[in-house]
């Protein structure tokens, strides 16, 4: 159909039909105002101070929901237009209390900003007002319903964008209201305490606790920064007065979360100002921590660690790097470590993912997430298996559902019950432990139907036929008697998945330690190849991690077996050209993992140990084991924003500021880089990661010279291929996504397009091992969470547990 003409304000517009007039006229920056529209929503068309006028028609329109029409003449502030929107302000002011000298709202509420552009200082209308109680009885907000306008955007986003469902209009006529049913507390609902409905609430509703008396917002300063929470690294906005957070706000604009946040990205941030913040430098004397200058701290440091080597050579020093630290400090503390000659540097984390990494490597040749977040809004078909992203990663959730309700075919196979399921085409509730075995049947369909994508197969696969053999066995008959499943829903599973353009696969790193592990990974990766589903948009094999960096700590070197960019030490012209940038020796021994070093306990060639950021004290279920092998080191030290488990074991601790208080970049699961601005001052003597490992190099008595965290991230672009186009000026607006080769190169939205890492894609014949599956992973409650969002147990409930106690972990950095 051709485009649309029309006429708005005198200013001519072309737009497309189906464009509404409101539409139409941002396009051209005219602003109409409005109350209940939200462009992630249905049209609503319920407040009515969105009308116009459109000549010839004969009463005025609602903008929001009148269709753009061919040669339409529109006026957004005729006579008539402004006389009806004071009537609307009006109505609504005759049930709304006037207290905005003291509503925490004013500055921010659309209400007052209307009145005050259309002179309604008063309403003339008298009668019956709302009397509804305050509530204040959940941990994070409060709710004066006094003051709602009954817009409804709370209502859609929590049913239609955040799936839970907590909140509805209730009641009818002039006492409706909006809030759990059958009149249940907020704690008692379905609610996941993302703050959403917070943040779109238009007028003083819907309040967070936290700014409450601390001031108007046009006091504080808004600082952009990058969520510490999970590997999605959502872009937030720190609400900053007077050195100290006030509050949190998504980033409407972010391409990542879309102004969308979590409970953790909304509400976890005041561990920043936990008064058990490690704020000295401390060095053990007779079993006690003592204060010490930092003179003194790193001279203690830079005695034992060389007495160590000197007594067992260099490769008895390890260094356990942070999924949590900003690239520029991970990429120093590997640095540091090797120019002390070893390569036993890790990130004890990683563990909790090797499955997902070494699966993913094996059949791509890269272990990133294949896609970009947002488009899996976007794709045709959906497979969640063995995940639950709506605990794990929210943001992940939402785009798995805006698929759905763009009509995308989702199938959701986990042996729990999700949300998902509410918008799923199909439920396959497979028992505990069987996802390989289902993947394997859905192979077998695939192959068996000729569903496949032969031509991908044939021209960038290896390996095909060795997998046809391994899944003959699979019949879905089979797979039905291992999963509990029906047999036809997993003929009907593959089918839906191999018949779609584009298809997608959600699961997370929880599910690859529970249910084969790397087997399990490599199955799914089979899925992708056998349907062409990778090196395409909108497609690929989505495993986001649980950290902030994890990605990004592994980019930067953060391994025992590769330098940055996974450049390999053992190649010549990697280990020499680092050699040169450095002006060190660098060590060609194999470095240790962390996981060698633990398992290998008191018989482990480690004596000394440099800990950033970690906490294996407190991970897995054999963490006595692990916190009695740290005790008996030669010597240890821990770089951390708290007193950890694993801190109180050390000889020497640092105190590291937190994400708040350091310039750096973060690298997400979709590769994409970005940049985090300092909000606030660090405590006195607390200082930024790479600021003290500048400054311990220097005690060591290495040249280095940097001057910030940007001259850091320019010798990682020198040294890094993937990132030798980046540079903070191209990271300030939303970062970019490697492989970024060129200063001109727009980043990469997804991998594999042309080819594989590896060269061809590689189909792995695994075979599925029935194997007990424990109902709690100390490891993964801990460490990882399987609520991956977060750096601790989420077992309370989340509207009655401390914030800052359940957030104050190391991961926290």
């Amino acid at each position: 159909m051709s485009a649309i003409k029309l006429t708005i304000d005198g200013q001519e517009v072309e737009v497309a039909p189906g464009t509404t007039i409101l539409e139409a006229a941002r396009q051209l920056d005219i602003d109409i105002p409005t109350f209940c529209h939200d462009p992630e929503l249905p049209p609503n068309g319920a407040c009515r101070i969105c009308v116009v006028e459109v000549e010839k028609a004969r009463a005025l329109v609602a903008s929001c929901v009148a269709p753009a029409g061919p040669d339409m003449v529109v006026h957004t502030e005729s006579e008539r237009v402004v006389k009806a929107r004071k009537s609307v302000l009006s109505l609504m002011l005759a049930n709304h209390p006037l207290d905005c000298i003291t509503c925490e709202k004013t500055g921010e509420c659309k209400l007052q900003d209307y009145c005050y552009q259309y002179g309604v200082a008063s309403s003339e209308y008298v009668g019956a007002v709302k009397d509804l109680p305050f509530d204040d009885t959940n941990a994070f907000f409060v709710r004066d319903m006094n003051k709602c306008i009954l817009c409804g955007i709370c209502v859609g986003k929590c049913q239609e964008v955040v799936g839970a469902g907590a909140i509805a209009f209730t009641k009818r006529g002039f006492v409706t209201n909006v809030g759990p049913g059958f009149e249940d507390s907020i704690e008692e609902s379905s609610c996941v305490f993302c703050g959403m409905c917070i943040d779109n609430c238009p007028v003083g509703a819907l309040i967070p606790k936290y700014v409450t008396g601390k001031g108007r917002p046009w006091q504080s300063e808004s600082v952009p920064a990058v969520c510490p929470y999970c590997s999605l690294g959502c872009n937030i906005n720190l609400h900053v007065k007077a050195n100290e957070v006030i509050g949190v706000s998504p980033d409407e604009e972010s391409p990542v979360n879309r102004g969308h946040l979590c409970v953790q990205g909304k509400f976890g941030w005041d561990f920043v100002h936990s008064g058990d913040r490690v704020t000295a430098p401390m060095v053990k004397s007779d079993g006690v921590f003592v204060e010490v200058s930092w003179e003194e701290a790193l001279d203690y440091i830079v005695d034992n660690i060389k007495d160590v080597q000197s007594r067992c050579g260099s490769d008895a020093l390890m260094g356990l790097s942070s999924p949590k630290a900003s690239n520029e400090d991970n990429y120093l503390f590997q640095k540091l470590i090797r120019s002390l000659g070893t390569n036993n540097v890790d990130s004890y984390t990683r563990h909790c993912h090797a499955a997902s990494v070494d699966g993913m490597m094996e059949a791509f040749g890269n272990a990133a997430t294949t896609n970009s977040i947002d488009e899996l809004a976007k794709t045709d078909a959906v497979l969640v298996i063995g995940a639950s992203p709506e605990e794990t990663h929210p943001i992940i959730d939402y785009r798995v559902r805006e698929a759905a309700q763009n009509g995308a075919q989702l199938i959701v196979a986990t042996p729990e019950m999700v949300n998902l399921v509410d918008v799923a085409n199909l439920d396959l509730p497979l028992q505990q432990g069987t996802e390989l075995a289902l993947v394997n049947g859905l192979a077998n369909v695939i192959i068996a139907e000729n569903l496949f994508d032969k031509a991908f197969i044939e021209k960038r696969t290896e390996g095909f036929d060795e997998l046809k053999k391994a899944v003959d066995k699979y019949t879905p008959e089979y797979v039905a008697g291992i999963t509990g499943l029906n047999a036809e829903d997993i003929r009907s599973a593959a089918r839906a998945y191999a018949s779609a353009e584009k298809a997608a696969i959600v699961s997370d790193a929880g599910v690859d330690r529970k249910t084969g592990g790397v087997e399990f990974v490599k199955g799914l990766t089979n899925l992708a190849l056998l349907t062409g589903n990778v090196g395409k948009e909108s497609a690929g094999v989505y495993l986001p991690y649980g950290e902030n960096n994890l990605q990004g700590s592994s980019d930067m070197g953060a391994l025992p077996n590769v330098l940055t960019g996974y450049q390999h030490f053992k190649n010549k012209e990697v280990h020499e050209k680092f050699a040169k940038s450095w002006g060190v020796k660098l060590s060609e021994n194999p470095g240790q993992s962390a996981a060698e070093a633990f398992e290998a306990g008191k018989k482990s060639s480690i004596k000394a140990m440099y800990i950033m950021g970690e906490n294996p004290a407190s991970c897995g279920g054999d963490k006595d084991q692990k916190a009695d092998y740290l005790n008996n080191l030669d010597f240890l030290v821990v770089q951390d924003i708290f007193m950890t488990e694993t801190a109180s074991l050390a000889d020497v601790v640092l105190p590291a500021a937190s994400f708040a208080e350091k310039l750096g970049t973060y690298t997400n699961t979709e590769r994409r880089v970005q940049l985090s601005q300092p909000a606030l001052e660090p405590p006195h003597e607390v200082f930024p990661d790479w600021a003290i490992l500048v400054e311990l190099a220097e005690w060591f008595g290495l040249e280095w010279d940097y001057a910030g965290p940007e001259d850091v991230f320019d010798e990682i672009t020198a040294l890094t291929p993937d990132y030798s186009g980046l540079d903070y000026q191209r990271l300030v607006e939303q970062g970019l996504q490697w492989p970024c080769p060129a200063a001109d190169h727009p980043g990469t939205k997804f991998l594999h397009e042309e080819s594989f890492s590896h060269g061809l894609g590689k189909f792995s014949a695994v075979e599925y091992k029935p194997a007990e599956v424990s109902e709690k992973d100390d490891h993964a409650e801990v460490c990882c969470s399987n609520h991956h969002h977060g750096c601790t147990c989420l077992s309370e409930s989340m509207s009655k547990r401390s914030v800052v106690s359940a957030f104050k972990k190391s991961c926290c950095l």
